[in-house]
């Protein structure tokens, strides 16, 4: 059978029904970001081109699982507008009384407009977002809520993020980058890493001989005839479920990205075109102009306006390619990878004296107040590498041990012990 001829910056894929990887660094780095992270960074999910697929199935010629991924990778779709409906439900655990998941509210207010905490507001719960691209150097994107509006915008070498509730924007410089065809890499900090394509690319590459893949039906997705590609993982320790990606039967683009879970229920993660057209947007979508009274804040620049820009000019740090999401987790220091495919475990080695409680250092564990906190989120755990903490969401469950170290993956608790175990 003929092997898939990846675009730039994909992995191939080989046969109908089946993905087998490589064997190297960079291949197992991708391999354990998407399956571990895939639903742990839905801020990463802001570009991920989907639709609600409306009632009746279209009559479409077959296709199979392999042309359909070629389909997919030879897409060179540039342009487009529409608007994305977004539900994320991690199952995240409730913050003790006094607590939020925002931290230092002041320290929130100095970064102005700046997109690293704006857009972790994707992680949960349900958004509407508008979109835009004409090719690589000119995007937009917004956050639409109630009374305001979130925008981010790139035109050229320009990048702004405005957030109307405050009146504050955020400038920097784009990092200018090589394209390729069907590359959405203008948008700052790789934020191009969570569109459509390249989250499909990921995605598939990421897969191995530990994952089925099937062309599963048809769909009516945002008005578009659409083929639904079906993930799933063969590992009976990982939770997720499946992957469902919905491709356009015209063009290949993915319009539709569903993450669903072991056990059933609500998909944990659900971006959805509801609009979707691939003309070519007009020319003053990508303008931007602060308006009158808004304050601006430049990149890589203190609050008394000195400083240097950001090497690249890249976007904050959370910002820059969705790390967890993407591949950018599996390049982290410290850390090696435990096992392959959906059952991949990061193990990171720390210090006993950064666990709270186990440490020298009092401060913020003063009277284990830490402790506490901890024991409020998560399970205790013991085992033959000593004890510590599983902390669990719908997918990425995580162990901390009392010695300092930390496993992390998209697989059950029962193995994150069994992985600690035989690493220690």
């Amino acid at each position: 059978m003929a092997r898939i001829q990846p675009t730039p910056g994909a992995e191939g894929a080989d046969g109908a029904g089946t993905l087998p990887g490589g064997a190297t660094g960079r291949r197992k780095a991708v391999r354990y970001a998407v399956p571990v992270v895939v639903a742990g960074v839905a801020a990463s999910a802001i570009g991920i081109g989907s639709a609600l697929a409306s009632s009746g199935a279209p009559d479409l010629p077959k296709i199979s699982a392999q042309d359909l991924i070629a389909k997919m990778a030879a897409s060179d779709t540039q342009q487009m507008s529409g608007t994305v409906k977004i539900s994320t439900d991690l199952g995240l655990p409730a913050l003790p009384s006094g607590l939020s998941m925002g931290g230092d509210t002041k320290g929130k207010a100095k970064e102005g407009a700046s997109p690293q905490a704006k857009l972790t507001e994707l992680a949960s719960g349900t958004h509407t977002l508008r979109v835009a691209a004409d090719g690589p150097d000119r995007q937009r994107l917004s956050i639409v809520e109630q009374s305001a509006e979130y925008s981010v915008v790139r035109n050229g070498d320009q990048v702004w993020a405005y957030d109307s509730a405050s009146n504050t924007a955020y400038h920097s410089k784009a990092q200018q980058e090589q394209h390729g065809k069907g590359s959405h890499g203008g948008m700052p900090g790789d934020v191009k890493d969570a569109s459509p394509q390249e989250m499909a690319k990921k995605a598939l590459a990421a897969a191995d001989d530990t994952t089925a893949v099937t062309v599963d039906g048809t769909a009516k997705v945002a008005g578009r005839d659409a083929y639904q590609l079906l993930i799933k993982p063969k590992q009976s320790e990982t939770t997720v479920d499946s992957i469902r990606i919905a491709v356009d039967a015209k063009n290949g683009v993915p319009l539709k990205f569903t993450l669903a879970p072991k056990g059933g229920g609500k998909a944990v993660v659900d971006a959805s075109f509801t609009k979707v057209d691939f003309g070519k947007p007009a020319a003053d979508t990508f303008s931007f102009t602060p308006p009158k009274g808004a304050k601006v804040t430049e990149a890589g620049k203190d609050a008394k306006g000195g400083g240097k820009e950001e090497k690249g000019g890249r976007l904050p740090e959370g910002m820059n390619g969705l790390d967890g999401l993407t591949g950018g987790a599996g390049h982290q220091g410290g850390s090696k990878v435990i096992g392959k495919g959906w059952a991949s475990i990061a193990e990171f080695k720390g210090d006993k004296a950064a666990v709270p409680g186990k440490g020298k250092s009092q401060g913020a564990d003063k009277n284990g107040d830490a402790s506490k906190l901890l024991d409020s989120f998560g399970t205790k755990v013991t085992g033959d590498f000593g004890s510590g903490r599983v902390f669990s969401t719908r997918v990425v469950n995580a162990l901390m041990t009392d010695d300092g170290r930390v496993y992390v993956g998209a697989v059950s608790k029962d193995a994150l012990v069994k992985a600690a175990n035989a690493a220690k």
